[in-house]
């Protein structure tokens, strides 16, 4: 896997401004298609894990409508996570309210796989390392469907465009919630050094990410590169939604 292609001022400024386009439609389209998520999505079948959706900073669910309807249109069960407000709040307390939000269902005999964008696949890799730890795991090798976490039954996750060696555009912005992305940051390095469970984590990202300038390879997980640049465009694109059902069928396989 190469390392993230490197543009030209122009094209960067170019990639810049059909994202925030992107990104703005999706806000907007809410709007049309509703708050709820679609009724289907909680068919599919039993043989499959259930996917959850877990968005990123400042995002609502519905910037992973698309994934979703092609997940369920693959057959999978698809359920949002609520109670994660923007998710501004901090890492390891946002996987906190993760796991608990989680566990108010029993998970299905097919296990878990949570599907995240951006932040929302730090707060799933926090939740996984938590898991390993309270399972007693130090190698991270069994699934939290038969840890001390059992009752999440989470066998791994599908992160799109996560930094999760931090981003240094994040020292760009004041607002707290998103400089605790700086690779400096304490739960970055500790995330950085906690290995154990990449072995169950597929990131999938693109050939230029205008928020993650330095890319989301992440060592023992299962990379994927699409070709689509973009933070938020990555989501709308065929190529991801491929990229996601392969790394969700690979995870099932992992545990099965």
């Amino acid at each position: 896997m190469s390392e993230p292609q490197e543009l030209s001022a122009l094209a960067r400024g170019w990639w810049w401004a059909r994202d925030y386009v992107y990104a703005g439609v999706r806000q907007l389209a809410i709007v049309v298609e509703g708050w709820m998520p679609p009724a289907r999505w909680r068919s599919g079948r039993g043989d499959l894990p259930e996917v959850l959706l877990l968005p990123g900073i400042y995002e609502h669910w519905s910037f992973l409508r698309p994934l979703g309807d092609a997940l369920n249109g693959a057959g999978y069960r698809v359920r949002v996570v609520h109670g994660m407000g923007t998710n501004r709040r901090g890492i390891a307390d946002t996987a906190r309210r993760l796991g608990r939000a989680i566990e108010r269902r029993r998970a299905p005999d097919a296990g878990r796989v949570i599907v995240a964008h951006s932040k929302g696949g730090l707060v799933a890799k926090q939740l996984l390392v938590s898991g390993a730890d309270a399972a007693g795991d130090p190698d991270g090798a069994t699934p939290a469907a038969n840890g001390a976490n059992g009752v999440l039954g989470v066998l791994g996750l599908v992160a799109v465009a996560t930094p999760f060696a931090g981003s240094r555009m994040a020292r760009l912005i004041l607002d707290p919630s998103v400089r605790a992305l700086l690779p400096s940051d304490e739960t970055i390095v500790m995330l950085g050094r906690a290995a154990s469970v990449n072995a169950r984590i597929v990131s999938v990202f693109g050939r230029y990410d205008p928020h993650i300038p330095d890319g989301s390879m992440l060592d023992g997980a299962t990379n994927i590169r699409v070709p689509v640049a973009g933070h938020f465009r990555i989501l709308g694109a065929v190529e991801t939604h491929r990229a996601v059902l392969e790394g969700v069928g690979h995870l099932r396989d992992q545990a099965g």
